[in-house]
This record gives structure tokens, sequence and C-alpha cells, in this order.
């Protein structure tokens, strides 16, 4: 005991007086430096936060994973967001809480098996944005699951989520603002925002539908006001409706009839919603149907059904490996687009094995997130699953579009562990019920508040 209290007085007294120095340092480079003092004092800063709280970095990187804006040079061009999941992952990994539940291994080794797989595009075609690309696949998954599990596992699950949902709200306001400019104006294109940096209306719209199922969901544990989540989730909608990003409805579309559908979830769903997918599904039908008899060959239908053509013509010649990650930005083909088709970007890249561990990957991230209990499982399933059916209609390996639906996937895995630690850490797929299963005591305990703060209440 005595030594254990010495060794804590060493570290803590060798930890003061290396603060000490740096700070001493900070004041010197100060008058000529002062963007390196600032840098560095945000860096003392972040490494003392971290050492309170594990969970400090991680919780404020989600926020900044809805900012694409592009950092560094031509060498280090970057996301911010990417940068934000690479800041946050070493301290989540390095001293985020153990051990991980069974499902939070089990989504790890599904991970590492499309890893794997796609490790051999890699060896057959050396070049550098193979290699790159594929540590990016690996952060994008595996290292969103571990920061969104130390967020949920160290009880920030609440903070982290409402702050993301604070600024794709922001980010909708200004596309409800300018889409209600255009058709002012007369102008029913789709929407692209310029600012606060260059937003394309993919991202808005998956982006903002990631949002809306968020709020829609509306998990007890989250203790999230009814009231500010419905207008939090029509906000997201109507930018989403906005952006006319297709696949975006499409996938909030499905992820809201599993939603309703789903029995103890832990929040009553009315089932009027499911009236409003028809209008929605009446608008992207008309927006097909515009494109198709317009007779412009270059319109996104007719150029999706070129780019298919030609991702098959790129896969038929290197069928089991592919021909590297992002080939189309190492001109390694005749061609210079990436695929909007999950499966055939997958073909292309990695070829017909990497396209087994690709399928392996998400349909089993479905599965075992469909098994978990539904009060925590059920908005993890619907993001991930959501995430799916968009990559069947349009650009799949997207930083920000990968790394926020496997963040929260990992939230709720940690937040099952942290409200109930004795059935949620040890067993993982023990403590998995189904409807009508047995029940966890977080999932008693969280009916049982669901029944006394929102008996009467119906979500959007």
């Amino acid at each position: 005991m005595r030594v254990a209290r010495t060794r804590g007085v060493l570290v803590s007294l060798m930890g003061a007086v290396a603060a000490l120095a740096a700070l001493v340092l900070l004041g010197v480079l100060v008058p000529g430096h002062g963007l390196y003092a600032v840098t560095g004092a945000v860096a003392i800063l972040m490494i003392g936060a971290t050492i309170f709280q594990p969970a400090a970095i991680p919780v404020l990187a989600m926020p900044a994973l809805v900012v694409v804006q592009r950092i560094g040079g031509e060498s280090t061009n970057l996301s911010f967001s990417d940068f934000a999941l690479f800041a946050a992952f070493w301290p989540a990994v390095l001293l985020g809480p153990r051990p991980y539940s069974k499902p939070m291994r089990s989504l790890l080794w599904l991970s590492a098996i499309y890893q794997l797989t796609t490790l051999f595009t890699v060896v057959a075609n050396p070049y550098k944005a193979n290699t790159i690309e594929w540590f990016h696949a690996w952060l994008s998954v595996a290292g969103a699951i571990i920061v969104g599990w130390v967020i949920g596992r160290s009880g920030q699950a609440r903070v982290a989520l409402t702050l993301f949902l604070v600024c794709c709200a922001a980010i909708a306001v200004l596309t409800v603002i300018q889409w209600v400019g255009q058709l002012a104006q007369g102008d029913t294109g789709p929407v692209y925002l310029h600012v606060p940096y260059e937003m394309n209306k993919n991202f808005v719209g998956n982006l903002l539908a990631f949002a809306a199922v968020a709020a829609y969901a509306r998990p007890p544990w989250l203790r999230w006001s009814p009231w500010l989540t419905r207008a939090a989730f029509w906000l997201c909608t109507a930018a989403v409706v906005g952006s006319q990003a297709r696949q975006a409805l499409i996938g909030l579309g499905v992820a809201l009839v599993f939603l309703c559908l789903r029995r103890s979830s832990g929040v009553k769903h009315s089932r009027w919603i499911l009236l409003g997918l028809v209008p929605a599904a009446y608008y992207v039908g008309t927006l097909l149907a515009e494109q198709i008899t317009s007779g412009n060959q270059f319109n996104s239908t007719y150029q999706r059904l070129t780019w298919y053509q030609e991702a098959l013509s790129v896969w038929t010649s290197h069928q089991w490996f592919g021909v590297g990650l992002r080939w189309w930005t190492a001109g390694r083909t005749q061609y210079g687009f990436q695929p909007p088709n999950a499966e055939l970007e997958v073909l292309t890249s990695a070829g017909t094995v990497g396209l087994v561990g690709f399928l392996i990957l998400m349909v089993g991230a479905v599965v075992i997130l469909w098994r978990v209990n539904p009060v925590y499982g059920s908005l993890g399933v619907a993001v991930v699953g959501m995430r799916l059916v968009e990559g069947q209609f349009d650009l799949f390996w997207v930083s920000v579009q990968v790394s926020v639906p496997f963040a929260i996937a990992g939230i709720c895995l940690g937040a099952l562990v942290h409200d109930d630690p004795a059935r949620g850490g040890g067993g993982g797929l023990g403590e998995i019920t189904t409807d009508g299963g047995p029940r966890t005591r977080a999932s008693a305990s969280a009916s049982r508040q669901t029944c006394t703060d929102i008996e009467d209440a119906v979500t959007p």
C-alpha cells in the first residue's frame, strides 16, 4: 500500500514538473511563434482533460465528425473529420475502459476479417493510395467503434450525441434556409452548401439522415426531451428532402420502418409516420422519372448506369483481388470515377475476396446489433443498416458517412455495459434479448422510465 502511494506521488510530481516545463516553453514561444504556442497549449489542455476523463477527446470528436473541410497540404490532405477521429482513437484505445463486451469484440473481429480480405489487394497492387486507404478504412470502422464504445461505457453518450445532433441541426437550418431561398427564385435544384465550408448534397443528405434517425429513435438511456427531438427530426428530415439526396431519403425511410415495427425498443413510436413515406417515395420516384424522361445522357441516373457498366469492366480484368483501393485517384485504369455502389466499389477495389469480407462485415454487424437488447441495439441497427442501404445507390467508402454510424453503434454497446455492467460486460450475446424474450435489468429499468416519462408521448 505504501509503495503504491509513493509511486502515485512520484508520478504526480513528475507530471507537475513536465507540465511546468511545457508552460515555460510555451511562454518562450509566445512572442515569436504564436501559432505554435496556441497549438501546444491546446495539446496540454487535451492531455490534461484525457487524464481526468479518458472520454474527453472522444466526446469532443463527435461534433467534429461532421466537418469535412480539408486540412493540410497536398501531401497531408485529409478531412478534419478524419483528423478528429484519429486524435480520439488513441486515448480511446489506450486509456478507455475494458474489458470489451462480447458484441463489441465481435464487431472488432468482423472489422479485422474485412481488413484481412482487403490486405490481398494491398499486396497485389503496391502503391501509396492503396496502403493509406487500407488504414483509413480500418480507422473508419474499428477506430470509430472503439471511440463510440469509450463514450458510451464512460457514461457520456448523452453529451456526445447531443453535441452531434446540435451540429447536424445547425447544418439542417442552413440547408432549409438555402432551399427556401432557391424555391423563392424558382430554382428547384438540390442544395449545395458553401458556408461554413463546402458540402455537397449527398453528404448533407446522408449526414442529416443519421441525425434524423437518432432523434426519431430517441432511446430512453439518452434522456432526450421528446419535444426537442421531434423538432430536430422534422428539421433534419426537411433538410434531407431539400438536399434531394435520393439515397438518403431511401435509407431514412427504411430506418423509420424498422424503428416503427420493432418492439421493445423502450420508446413508443406512432405508426402514422409510415403514411408520410408514401409522398416521400412519390417524390423520389418523380425525381428519377424526370431524369429518365429528360433524355439527358449526362444526368446522374444515366451516368450511374454508365459507371455500373464500366465498373464491371474493371472488375472482370482483376476478379480476385481488384485493382487496388481508391484506384480512381491513382490512374490504375482508363477510368477516373468512384463506383456509386458499395458492392461494385469493393469488387473493383478488392475483388471477389474483398467483397466476401465486406459482406461479412456489414451483414454481421447488423446481425450482432439486432441481437443486442433492443433498448440499446435498435439505434445501432438503424444507422448501420441505413448506411448499407444508402451504399446501394451512392459512394460507400466516404469517411464521415462510414465513421458516424459505426461510432453510434459503439456508443450503443458501451451504454449497455455502463447501465448494466453485470449483464452487459460479461455475457455479450448472453444478455441479448428478442421480442418476448428475457429482458435485462437495464431493459426493465429503461422501460419503467419510459412508462413514467413518456407514457402518452408519441414520437413523430
